[in-house]
């Protein structure tokens, strides 16, 4: 017994020492600068001054009456459910789709997946040049149909569909593969018993079999598309920075504008934690609701 016991803690002493390694990159990546934002949102402190106070939960009261945060988060839940739609049911039926085809599954695939591997950066100027209200592709294309030119990027009733377009040509292949795996592991004998029982028709096959079965990456879906929505923040920064009259202003953009144009850290601070409150609360009730639903 005493043998065992010493062999045991050998052994809990090895696993430790190859853990330590990947357990102190997570504390200095992500645990410690979390902590150092969330000291800092009770700080007054700003990059243009050595001074700073500590002022408690001011930075959050300010929030509460700030009209440009209210905007931010108008403008992001708008955002998101343009987005999150689009985001979750073009990509299951594309998934669909393929699945039942046999021939040129492959490179429909390789196609749908492409955007994935764009650097969006690059391409939100490509996108910027085809909904140009002058020269674009796409305001040729409604000429065609006696549409007038659109200002995409330029007009406030215009600008967050346009951004939400741009997010969904660049998430759509991704998920679309997601959804494929989960319909490729559900086993054809289920079908076959759903047919037996009388739905055969795919539509019934669809509620009936595929759809409780790919509960588990459903939620995955929703989950990762819901955290992108809530961190529009590249093609905002490349393409309208918050114009026109602060249409397209979200959340993460006007962090980032009170952080590093405005320099006020601490309000900065205070916002990031606020973001990343948001984002936790809402994925765990997402999660917890979808995982009661799958189990009901």
């Amino acid at each position: 017994m005493s043998v065992r016991t010493t062999f045991e803690r050998r052994q809990n002493r090895i696993a430790y020492a190859f853990v330590a390694p990947a357990t102190l990159l997570i504390v200095l990546i992500y645990l410690a600068p979390m902590a150092m934002v969330a000291l800092t949102s009770f700080t007054d402190y700003t990059l243009v001054s050595d001074y700073w106070e500590w002022v408690g939960f001011d930075n959050y009261r300010q929030m509460l009456a700030d009209p440009a945060v209210s905007n931010a988060v108008r403008n992001t839940f708008v955002y998101a459910a343009l987005f999150l739609p689009g985001a979750f049911i073009i990509p299951l039926l594309l998934a669909i789709a393929i699945q039942e085809r046999k021939q040129f599954r492959s490179i429909l695939e390789l196609v749908y997946f492409l955007p994935v591997t764009s650097t969006l950066a690059a391409m939100a100027l490509v996108w910027a040049g085809l909904m140009d209200s002058r020269q674009g592709v796409i305001n040729a294309a409604l000429g065609w149909f006696g549409l007038g030119p659109l200002n995409f990027l330029g007009d406030p009733g215009t600008v967050l569909f346009a951004l939400a377009g741009i997010s969904l040509w660049s998430v759509i292949g991704f998920n679309m593969v997601l959804f494929l795996a989960g319909l490729t592991a559900i086993p054809r004998s289920l079908y076959e018993a759903a047919a037996i029982d009388g739905a055969d028709h795919p539509v019934d096959q669809f509620f009936r079999v595929t759809w409780p079965m790919l509960a588990p990456t459903s939620v995955f879906v929703a989950v990762t598309s819901s955290i992108t929505a809530f961190k529009l923040f590249d093609t905002v920064a490349i393409l309208t920075k918050g114009k026109p009259d602060h249409a397209s202003e979200v959340f993460l953009y006007l962090t980032f504008l009170e952080g590093f144009e405005y320099f006020n850290m601490g309000y900065a601070s205070a916002l990031s934690v606020v973001f990343l409150g948001v984002i936790f609360i809402f994925a765990a009730v997402q999660t917890f609701w979808a995982d009661r639903q799958t189990h009901s």
